[in-house]
């Protein structure tokens, strides 16, 4: 399938544009997404149509939580509420196990995958923080849970940083340590400060900030790197046959160096410190650097240790958080070239990741520019990347 070319592109800087996209996006799973047994589909085809009814992956199903509770929060359609409220009672539900924790997959309502994953469990800190927002009474009793659970499990003092797996029922912790986990966790914290005004959650978020953008990020030449020994030593062979591994891919992360940025570039709105928007300029900077492509436009998954791509795939959330910390820089430097690189972005996504047919974006593309496959969204897969920053474009315009 060749990609849309489209000569006349919206105004990307509108209010209005980026209304419209988020109720088009939304629109996708609020047609399709609804299961009346409990919580959502997570196996969409291109034209919305569900490959698989009983597979359920804690990331989607706090996702959609964080897609509709966001929507109530910023004056969606009015039963968007209703539907946070019912992602989020699947969540306690049936996601929710006797020891406290969340299953990680689910295959028709019975837990298929028993490992305990701090990055599934962020995303619950994530989408009860936005329940709460939405003002979903419940919302503030698993964001006490959850966050109760990961310090006294997840939280490690001694490094400042979050585990990432345990084995079933907590038996045996992995020795695995990433980047990924603790970066949510930073997104996470900030969402529940913003929903509460409790300062400990902020705290955190800024502690997370400082010891991956800074102390670890300086071991690997100032980028992220993703993947760590147990004792936050760089681990450079963890996964070096998967650079296009879903979670835990081989690799420099364009996609996740301006993750950080945008999280610093929030933190500097809330608690301004000096360091933030420089650290923010020097990871994007240096995300682009190697990860652009020069030749077909956009940005690649990963990059190796010596700057060329060792993943040439093209993944929309990359583009979507590049597009949003694009914006935020410009707004917070005045920078000219920042507004360039959001509107030169956005036109490669409107041209290629967007489904001008049935709504939402592509998932992953080819090099040039092709869709992979007819799946829009499997398992992890909600657009919620696309959806939180159009949210953060708009507020921060």
């Amino acid at each position: 399938m060749s990609p849309r070319v489209h000569p006349e592109y919206p105004d990307f800087e509108s209010i209005k544009f980026l209304q419209s996209h988020i109720e088009q996006t939304l629109d996708f799973y609020r047609n399709n997404a609804f299961d009346p047994k409990g919580g959502f589909y997570h196996c969409f085809s291109d034209d919305g149509s569900v490959y698989d009814t009983g597979l359920r992956h804690l990331v989607s199903s706090c996702r959609f939580v964080f897609n509709f509770a966001m929507a109530a929060v910023h004056g969606g359609k009015t039963e968007d509420k209703e539907l946070a409220v019912h992602g989020l009672a699947y969540l306690e539900k049936v996601h929710r196990q006797d020891n406290g924790s969340y299953a990680w997959a689910l295959r028709d309502g019975s837990v298929s995958d028993t490992a305990i994953m701090g990055y599934g469990h962020a995303f619950v800190m994530l989408a009860a923080a936005c329940a709460v927002k939405a003002e979903i009474p419940t919302g503030h009793a698993v964001l006490e849970h959850v966050w109760v659970l990961l310090e006294e499990l997840f939280w490690e003092s001694e490094h400042e940083a979050y585990c990432d797996e345990f084995t079933a029922n907590f038996a045996s912790k992995s020795p695995y340590r990433g980047q990924n986990v603790n970066m949510h966790m930073c997104e996470a914290c900030i969402a529940a400060w913003q929903a509460t005004g409790q300062e400990h959650f902020l705290h955190r978020a800024k502690i997370l900030a400082q010891k991956f953008t800074q102390t670890l990020a300086m071991q690997t030449g100032g980028i992220i790197w993703e993947h760590y020994h147990e004792d936050w030593t760089p681990d450079y062979l963890f996964n070096k046959d998967k650079p296009d591994d879903l979670f835990r891919p081989w690799g420099f992360q364009p996609g996740h160096q301006v993750e950080w940025a945008r999280l610093l570039l929030m933190l500097n709105e809330i608690a301004p410190e000096p360091w933030y928007v420089s650290r923010a300029e020097q990871l994007f900077q240096g995300g682009l650097e190697h990860g652009r492509d020069n030749k077909h436009g956009g940005i690649f998954y990963g990059f190796d240790l010596d700057g060329n791509a060792c993943a040439e795939s093209k993944y929309y959330w990359v583009h979507s958080e590049t597009i949003a910390t694009a914006w935020r820089l410009y707004k917070q430097t005045q920078h000219s070239a920042y507004r360039e690189e959001y509107l030169r972005l956005w036109r490669y996504s409107w041209d290629h990741f967007v489904d001008h047919d049935h709504g939402a974006w592509f998932r992953i593309l080819t090099r040039d520019g092709r869709k992979i496959d007819d799946q829009k969204s499997p398992p992890g897969k909600t657009d919620y990347h696309t959806l939180n920053v159009c949210w953060d474009i708009a507020q921060s315009s």
